[in-house]
């Protein structure tokens, strides 16, 4: 145990180090825009602050602004007074907050604050937002981006007979069964739209909103069968921990033996690393689940097996075996092909932005599954942070440009407290040709300010769920016999 616990500790520090790297400054950069935007337009700054609340330590800087850390990380915020009453949420930051600015322009360096001067303050932040994102996005388009066999395909490699099973232990009969499909098909679109790899399979069928006329949760898949296009129809079902539209299928990619053990079934057989799994007595061998269900169901009996060895296929006999029941596996550590992608920076953003908007309208459609359950606040992103540290700086750089177009986006809402309800605010006094009342405007920001923290809480409550599930199935997972390994080249 002591042996393993140096490398836990230096991956969980090495997480922490990436939360803050680029969590807190992907803040920091939303709120730098504004404070860049404000200093060139004139507008009078009184405060820098990453986060909300009480401060954590703080100082003034020569040009009499404070600048402060404060203890609830869930964003952050510039104290623009000629912009924005937040006085119930960031506090009295200075003497601008006087009964005489704030009835009155008194002072002529803080009348000067033109309809357009707001507008381009309240919209640098999520302007700042972006631009970082697409800048990561060509660190990832010039070194590479991996990506295995599993998450590119948009193949079928396995189709369950039931879903994941339920409180009394029965699983339904899983969607895709009783569709008809089958290992090898190709998924070419969902509901009409065009996929192009298994996540976005994965999007469309999780934030799908289709019902039946008889009212039955369906999906429409085009599928490619020895080479004809046809359409299916299937009625997913809500199954899993997340309670999410599932109808019972995985992936297909390359099963190629990594390792052999040393006196096992798969060394008896002949298998070899680098051998690539083609079939078990002519049955397509796509998805690891398929392979250990298949050599658990006919356990009993000699398996013919082809591979694809040095460009050539080979047959391989796999005898019966007595105790396949505990150990399906034969002995052979698996593992899959990737190739290192280059998407272009457009390609990546754009990418992320219609995500964001077809999670946000998942979220609005009242036939959607999708609830606020489903989203990550503060301790999931740090979750995903977590993960995408185990796997590389890749991965940590993608979930960034996610959460920057997220951010700017959300920021954007027309929701009273981001930056989209100040710009509403001011757009409405435009109109109407006056300010709105200052009581008004503070009483609105602090209850949104409450229901947004309300909202932090429930969502952080499912999130902590999900983590203790995930650890729990990675302990498993690191306890049971290895049937899988690091992505090696193909």
């Amino acid at each position: 145990m002591s042996s393993d616990l140096l490398p836990t500790l230096l991956s969980n520090i090495w997480s922490i180090f990436l939360v803050v790297l680029f969590f807190g400054g992907s803040i920091f950069v939303h709120e730098l825009g504004h404070f860049l935007a404000a200093r060139w337009r004139g507008v009078k700054v009184t405060r820098f602050s990453i986060g909300f609340g009480p401060k954590i330590f703080s100082w003034t800087g020569k040009d009499g602004i404070e600048y402060r850390l404060s203890w609830l990380p869930l964003g952050g915020y510039v104290a623009l007074p000629q912009l924005a009453d937040m006085r119930g949420i960031e506090g009295e930051p200075a003497e601008v907050w006087s009964s005489e600015v704030m009835s009155g322009p008194v002072d002529r360096e803080l009348s000067k604050i033109s309809y357009l001067d707001k507008m381009v303050v309240f919209v640098a932040g999520a302007t700042f937002n972006v631009v970082f994102a697409f800048l990561l996005a060509c660190v990832i388009w010039v070194a590479g981006q991996p990506q295995s066999s599993e998450t590119a395909t948009i193949r079928i490699g396995y189709v369950s007979a039931t879903l994941e099973p339920d409180a009394n232990g029965k699983g339904p009969p899983s969607p895709a069964a009783l569709a008809g499909l089958q290992v090898g098909d190709t998924i070419r679109a969902v509901d009409g739209r065009v996929v192009k790899d298994w996540s976005d399979i994965l999007g469309a069928l999780t934030m799908g909103s289709g019902h039946s006329e008889a009212g039955e949760r369906q999906v429409i898949f085009t599928l490619e069968r020895a080479g004809k296009v046809r359409e299916v129809v299937l009625h997913p079902r809500l199954s899993g921990d997340e309670n999410t539209r599932k109808v019972g299928i995985a992936g297909g990619y390359e099963l190629l033996v990594h390792q052999v053990a040393a006196g096992t079934a798969g060394e008896s057989s002949g298998f070899k690393p680098g051998d690539e799994i083609l079939d078990f007595d002519g049955e397509l061998m796509l998805n690891v689940n398929a392979y250990q269900e298949y050599l658990q169901a006919h356990h009993d009996r000699l398996i013919i097996a082809h591979v694809k060895r040095s460009g050539q296929t080979a047959t391989l006999t796999i005898p019966a075996r007595p105790d396949a029941p505990t150990r399906p596996h034969l002995g052979l550590t698996l593992t899959t092909g990737y190739q290192l992608t280059h998407p272009s920076p457009f390609a990546q953003v754009g990418d992320f932005v219609e995500m964001t908007f077809r999670t946000l309208w998942s979220l609005l459609n009242p036939h959607s599954d999708i609830g606020l359950s489903k989203l990550s606040g503060p301790v999931g992103i740090v979750h995903i942070f977590h993960d995408a540290a185990q796997i590389g700086i890749q991965a940590v750089l993608w979930f960034t440009i996610l959460i920057n177009i997220n951010l700017a986006i959300f920021n954007l809402l027309p929701i009273p407290v981001l930056d989209g309800g100040h710009m509403a605010f001011a757009t409405i006094a435009r109109l109407r040709g006056r300010a709105l009342p200052v009581n008004f405007i503070m009483t609105t920001q602090s209850v949104f300010m409450a229901l947004l923290f309300s909202m932090v809480i429930y969502v952080s409550f499912f999130n902590v769920g999900r983590w203790r599930r995930d650890a729990k199935a990675d302990a498993a997972a690191s306890a049971a016999p290895a049937t899988a390994a690091a992505p090696a080249g193909k």
